[in-house]
């Protein structure tokens, strides 16, 4: 490992532009550390070395040639396997697209790459993204940084992987029931899901249509907030090929402003209990904030059983419909941990057109009802997921006397799926066992930029950010 691999991308930015770091020398030990680590971790499942390197080789020439440098200008990144980048392989964990290659890039792809960054590979994912452990038939299960025995959650779980164990500085993955924000809070790094529309999903498959255009979503991962900020300034803004974009312009807000947002923090939803350290970090997360100086008060939102419902109708029920018939009985190429998911869907009537309209109509309502409850506190503060990471292959959790199963312990990140709002996570602390633990914060719909001051003024407090064992060997 070299000291490199952990600076922040904005760091790394700053030292090829003072000549302190060659993008050559940064690729080089990105790529060491994925050729060390990659195999017992196994979160990329394509690398492409040898472009990485002329990439590079042309970043350094750049810079020695004195030409204009973008804002990520030589820093390695990984994109989850689900997204579209020209000559690598986009095959979103199945066998029905083994050895699928995308023929162009994705437009955040294009965007990234036109802002200077340079792209390591492609990272694993479950298959077809339905699950929060990331094990498929093509490339099976990918291991924690943290601990082999455990998941760095799914679906974006490589690329989680990747960027906590020093592999990849930053990159981007997809959400549609905490795809992002699990991962990131079960690896210890920072993630953000974004209002739908925000940063387009063209390029990613499944393809994000339909009511499912209402809940998934691409966004960043990174190991800081501010390299959050970075690579979410460069993806943002419309794309005809995102249904849900709109010309919403980037503000910052001023510091003022920030401190003038109400926080309300809820430390459970009242259904599904929480470790008793998840329940800390909340805790701890509340009072760093307050203690910069935000009013932040108890408050839980009402809506949120429904919420969780209505998720459930779109992402499991939904879902499920469109996926089945992609399979035969017995079918050898459908991976266990598919099969799960569509058991467990099977136990659910299937929509009919009313049904389907009607879950649609309802959460329009139930939006219209909770985001006037967040006229009063524009930001919410509140768990990631109601335990850390587990060990491989669990489906069910004894907490407080009560058993939580498997699609409950992600109901906190599911509810704002089905809002639309956008929410960012930040590592906060650690629990018994030495896993990470994230915290979430909730904004409004289309102020990414308030949610991510707030997850800055967090991390500055709470300085959570570590180094995972396994990737120091």
């Amino acid at each position: 490992m070299s000291n490199l691999n952990f600076l922040p991308a904005a760091v790394m930015v700053q030292q090829i532009r003072e000549k302190k770091v060659s993008p050559v020398e940064l690729v080089a030990t990105h790529l060491a550390q994925i050729e060390k680590l990659n195999p017992s971790l196994n979160a990329f499942v394509q690398l492409d070395a040898d472009r990485a390197r002329q990439s590079a080789a042309e970043a350094e020439r750049a810079v020695m040639q004195g030409k204009p440098l973008g804002p990520l200008h030589g820093v390695p990144i990984s994109i989850k396997s689900s997204i579209s980048v020209a000559g690598l392989r986009c095959e979103s964990g199945t066998r029905l697209r083994a050895g699928l290659v995308a023929d162009q890039d994705a437009p955040l792809v294009i965007r990234l790459k036109n802002a200077g960054a340079i792209v390591l590979g492609v990272t694993n994912t479950p298959e077809l993204l339905m699950a929060w452990e990331t094990d498929n038939l093509l490339y099976g299960r990918t291991n924690s940084p943290w601990d082999l025995e455990r998941t760095p959650g799914g679906s974006s779980g490589g690329e989680a992987a990747a960027i906590a164990a020093g592999m990849s500085a930053g990159g981007v993955g997809s959400d549609g029931g905490g795809s992002i924000r699990v991962p990131a809070h079960f690896s210890g790094i920072c993630g953000l899901k974004p209002t739908p529309g925000r940063i387009p999903s063209a390029g990613h498959f499944p393809v994000s249509a339909g009511p499912f255009a209402l809940i998934g979503v691409v966004g960043p991962m990174a190991r800081t907030v501010a390299d959050l900020k970075i690579l979410f300034e460069i993806m943002q803004g419309p794309d005809v090929g995102d249904i849900c974009a709109a010309p919403v312009p980037m503000r910052w807000p001023s510091a003022g402003e920030i401190k003038s947002l109400k926080i309300g923090y809820f430390e459970d939803d009242g259904r599904t209990p929480i470790t008793p350290e998840t329940r800390a970090a909340v805790h701890r997360a509340a009072e760093a904030l307050r203690s910069a100086g935000f009013q932040v008060e108890a408050f839980r939102p009402q809506g949120l059983e429904e919420a969780r419902q209505l998720w459930h109708k779109f992402f499991v029920v939904a879902g499920a419909m469109l996926l089945r018939p992609m399979f035969t009985e017995g079918d050898v190429d459908l991976s266990p941990i598919l099969k799960q998911f569509l058991d467990e869907a099977a136990a659910q009537p299937v929509h009919t057109g009313r049904s389907l309209l009607d879950a649609w109509i309802q959460r329009d309502l139930l939006r219209t009802r909770f985001l006037a409850q967040m006229q009063q506190y524009p930001i919410l503060l509140c768990p990631a997921a109601a335990i850390p990471a587990f060990r491989h292959g669990e489906r069910s959790w004894q907490i407080e006397g009560k058993t939580v199963d498997y699609l409950d312990a992600w109901s906190y990140t599911e509810f704002f799926n089905l809002l639309g709002n956008p929410a960012a996570v930040v590592p906060v602390s650690h629990s018994p066992e030495g896993l990470p633990i994230g915290v979430q914060i909730v904004g409004r719909p289309w102020e990414e930029e308030q949610v991510l001051a707030i997850a800055a003024a967090l991390e500055k407090r709470c300085s959570a950010w570590k180094i995972p064992p396994l990737a120091v060997l």
